[in-house]
């Protein structure tokens, strides 16, 4: 009889979710007001607009004179701070939750972003972004989708494609983990075993995510570094659970909060978001 048998030696460091880089110059001491740095965030990560689409609307609308290039510089300064408020303010994630990747071009070269969604409520309850789409980034997102899960829950389903990744994942965090995970794999576009028929509309649900993030990621044209990536799927993730409204949850937001409450423009809730991430950092 044969059989086999993987170990995976993955370190704490390993198992961090990918995070922007931390720039050298802070939001107060940028050259423009903060009002100007969350407006730019409004356009290019709450609107879509690319960059240059982005500094033409500041500059013929408003008459800011802002280069596309500092709104770039801008996105991922305020990407730095808007990680750890995501991972802060994310709250309960749900015992049922849809993940999968998607393609994306850094230098021209094929990256991956992994996502997780919690199906009732909508919530990204984890993501990252990696050179491959092997069992490590998929550990990784699936160990941030587990660590808001409330402690009185006993187990956890994940609903993923047949990415051997996730299985693998799985078989490492159930040695680690006092939550019992099971594996819900869907299968294909048709519905050709019990699994893919009774959990499809899970997996569409994180299509359907997907085509969101691709239409706001689009006007960058791929990426020139891999921090430009992350960077602007953090902010999409900001704007996703904490900003955006969703017609499934009665026109609220996945993650609603008290402090956003009453803020009726959109750079305005930018602007208190970024208040509550550095006082995070402070």
């Amino acid at each position: 009889m044969r059989y086999s048998f993987k170990e995976f030696h993955f370190t704490s460091e390993q198992l961090k979710v990918t995070a922007p880089e931390k720039k050298e110059n802070a939001l107060t001491r940028i050259n423009n007001s903060l009002n100007i740095l969350c407006l730019a965030l409004t356009f290019h990560i709450s609107l879509g607009l690319s960059a240059r689409k982005t500094a033409f609307a500041l500059r013929n609308v408003f008459s800011l004179k802002v280069s596309y290039q500092t709104i770039l510089n801008y996105c991922e300064l305020a990407a730095y701070y808007c990680h750890q408020f995501n991972l802060a303010y994310k709250g309960d994630a749900e015992a049922i939750q849809a993940g999968d990747e998607s393609c994306i071009k850094v230098f021209g070269e094929k990256n991956y972003g992994f996502f997780f969604i919690a199906p009732k409520g909508r919530m990204i309850t984890a993501y990252q972004i990696a050179s491959n789409k092997d069992t490590l980034p998929a550990t990784v997102a699936m160990r941030e989708a587990l660590r808001t899960v409330p402690e009185e829950k006993k187990a956890v389903v994940f609903i993923t494609d047949g990415n051997p990744s996730y299985q693998s994942a799985i078989h490492f965090l159930n040695q680690n983990q006092t939550l019992t995970i099971n594996h819900k794999p869907v299968i294909g576009l048709q519905n050709l075993d019990s699994a893919s028929e009774e959990f499809r509309p899970f997996k569409q649900l994180i299509e359907r995510l997907f085509r969101t993030y691709k239409f706001h990621i689009k006007a960058a044209y791929g990426f020139k570094d891999f921090n430009g990536a992350v960077a602007l799927t953090v902010l999409f993730v900001t704007h996703y659970n904490f900003l955006r409204p969703h017609y499934a949850l009665n026109y609220e937001v996945p993650c609603p909060l008290k402090a956003l409450a009453g803020i009726e423009t959109l750079q305005g809730k930018w602007a208190k978001v970024l208040e509550l991430a550095t006082s995070l950092a402070a």
